[in-house]
């Protein structure tokens, strides 16, 4: 029996392996159709037109929802959302944690209207490129322009996405966010609304090759807490003080749903 269920665990696994290097090799084809079919939109005359972006988006969610829905039909993933229906809403700025590769791909996949700030170094990715300049994303350079970009956004009447830890969650996952992007919300949202995201086993992680999968399949939670009304902060304190004040806040709030929701997921 114990033999038997250690063979069955192997080809459980060998089949997600496979099923995630064929996944990886989608993506990749996804990058060169990208190329093809965003070719309008990145071009100089509609490439700063909103509503060519939103044509973008729904463009690049749809693809990327067919890539979501592959990971789980293979069984290399479980997904569930929580709270979804609260998020693109106009000058709402969406606060998200990073712990793995795919994490904007599930967002933008599941609210493709939503604009998104960026590494500048995607520019440089050949699938990436694309889909960033047709769909308007905001590339950070660190400049005082990205905040500039992200209040004509939100002021704009558009939601915005944002990862506040600048790259993915470590293997020890602490959480540890850039002020930039709650000065970015308290100066320009109207609503600040954190998405938790929860994922067990780690996996997909910074200098993690794709191939190292873990031994189950992957489960995936996104759930969308509480509002934060930036008045509420900024009516008795400035702004560099409230700021700081409210990433602590989010930081702390974050580490204990990750590891509330890990816990409860071990048992």
């Amino acid at each position: 029996m114990v033999l038997a269920d250690k063979l069955m665990n192997w080809c459980n696994w060998l089949w997600r392996w496979c099923a995630t290097a064929i996944g990886f090799l989608l993506f990749g084809i996804f990058g060169i159709v990208f190329k093809i079919l965003l070719l309008p939109y990145t071009l100089p005359n509609t490439r700063k037109k909103r509503a060519s972006h939103l044509k973008a988006r729904r463009l690049v969610g749809g693809i990327w929802a067919g890539f979501i829905h592959y990971l789980r039909f293979t069984g290399v993933i479980s997904v569930r959302y929580q709270g979804f229906e609260r998020l693109g809403r106009p000058g709402q700025l969406i606060m998200v944690n990073h712990p793995s590769l795919l994490d904007v791909v599930f967002m933008l996949a599941k609210v493709p209207k939503l604009n998104c700030i960026v590494k500048k170094d995607l520019l440089s990715n050949p699938i990436m490129k694309s889909p960033i300049l047709a769909c308007g994303f905001l590339p950070n350079d660190e400049s005082l322009q990205i905040i500039e970009d992200a209040d004509a956004v939100l002021k704009g009447g558009q939601s915005l996405l944002i990862f506040p830890e600048g790259t993915r969650t470590g293997w020890d996952n602490k959480i540890c966010f850039n002020r930039g992007a709650v000065s970015i919300g308290l100066r320009s949202a109207t609503v600040i609304t954190p998405v938790v995201i929860v994922m067990n086993p780690p996996a997909l992680k910074k200098n993690q090759p794709w191939y190292q999968i873990p031994k189950q399949k992957i489960q995936y939670d996104f759930y969308v807490g509480n509002d934060i009304d930036p008045q509420d902060w900024l009516q008795s304190k400035p702004l560099p003080i409230a700021a700081r004040q409210l990433n602590q806040q989010l930081q702390e709030y974050f580490q204990q749903e990750c590891k509330r929701e890990s816990f409860k997921w071990k048992i």
